[in-house]
């Protein structure tokens, strides 16, 4: 007896059994494959994005450089700041009379570096607040004070404050009084810098 013989309809169910296997392999195969991978054929590693990269980083180095290269010409046209002159001065004060009640107050550079005269500021402390009207140095009249400076504190001195070299000058009237027992406290400037702070007691 003879094995019975697969119809036409039988055969068209296997090859369409074998079609829809195969499609699956390849979906499957498909979504293994890593999203990043663009697959051998797309043709996208040759892109414009990829040949831009290389320019990007050239600029970026130029930039760089650059950049540096004016940092350190900033760096190179700073000069550091020339210290301030050194010196020993000491202040002396008398007190006021009855002839001449304002008092007075010298000063006198005891050693150390020559001070410009042109540079200098004088501020003046009696008990520890701020005279009313503060020396003008170099000055040869000026109000709160009496004419006539001496030493490097009056205008017509020449040249440099050098050590052993007093300079006083007299408070008037108008300005705060130095009595007996008052405490001086004398501050010397040379261009804006602070180089010397002497007290006194006023006898």
């Amino acid at each position: 007896m003879r094995p019975p013989l697969l119809g036409s309809g039988s055969a068209a169910t296997a090859g369409a059994t074998v079609a829809r296997s195969s499609g699956r392999r390849d979906r499957s195969e498909a979504d293994r494959r890593p999203r990043s991978d663009p697959g051998p054929d797309s043709g996208a590693g040759f892109g414009p994005r990829r040949a831009l990269a290389p320019v990007g980083a050239v600029l970026l180095l130029a930039v760089a450089v650059a950049l540096a290269g004016a940092v350190g010409a900033a760096a190179l046209s700073v000069r550091p700041a020339e210290p301030p002159p050194r010196a020993a001065l000491a202040a002396e004060a008398d007190a006021g009379t009855a002839a001449d009640p304002g008092g007075t107050v010298t000063v006198v550079h005891r050693g150390g570096e020559a001070l410009p005269t042109p540079d200098l500021r004088v501020r003046i402390r009696v008990d520890g607040e701020p005279i009313a009207r503060q020396p003008p140095v170099p000055f040869f009249s000026a109000r709160g004070f009496e004419s006539g400076p001496t030493g490097p504190f009056n205008r017509g001195w020449r040249g440099p404050w050098t050590a052993g070299t007093a300079a006083t000058l007299e408070l008037a009237g108008t300005n705060t009084p130095v009595d007996a027992g008052s405490t001086v406290e004398v501050r010397i400037y040379v261009d804006g810098r602070l180089i010397a702070v002497s007290e006194a007691r006023a006898g």
